[in-house]
């Protein structure tokens, strides 16, 4: 892993808006690159002491798994909510859900929150200004205590394993 610096606080970051800057100005002029290079450098230090601090993956090949593991449900999700749409005979039960929170970390509630908005027919509409519950909107619930083991088993454990909340 490449160590911080002071002047370059997220080497990563800054290749990236690099890349970036020279995709939007569709050009590898000199001068581009080295306008490029210098807001690739004053970007993230300007702006590195508002973020907050980037938490240590503790377990990186479940972090792959838990990725191709939402990517799979997010695939799955879209053809039963396809399916729901398509099939205008079957009424809909929408319903917001309480869902009590086990992590505590900010980044963690985050990607959390975040997963369960990706996977369609579910969104994360509010985090609880305690930070103990989100509430969801689900477009189709049988059962909300159902709903809410799914959510725990499948998403926040692995992330709370992943980063050891």
């Amino acid at each position: 892993m490449i160590a911080s610096r002071p002047w370059l606080p997220t080497p990563v970051l800054s290749l990236l808006l690099l890349f970036v800057w020279l995709l939007l100005v569709r050009s590898t002029a000199f001068g581009q690159i080295v306008l490029g290079g210098a807001l690739a450098i004053a970007i993230p230090l300007l702006t590195h002491r508002f973020w907050d601090a980037r938490p240590h993956i503790r377990k990186p090949l479940l972090l792959l798994r838990f990725a191709l593991r939402v990517l799979k449900d997010i695939v799955v999700a879209n053809f039963e909510v396809a399916y729901l749409i398509a099939n205008p005979w079957r009424k809909l039960r929408p319903h917001f859900i309480e869902y009590p929170l086990m992590v505590e970390d900010r980044f963690t509630i985050t990607l959390l929150a975040s997963t369960i908005s990706l996977t369609p027919g579910t969104v994360s509409a509010n985090l609880r200004m305690d930070g103990k519950s989100l509430l969801i909107h689900a477009l189709d619930v049988d059962d909300e205590e159902t709903l809410i083991q799914h959510i725990r088993q499948r998403y926040e454990q692995p992330l709370k394993e992943i980063y050891e909340c």
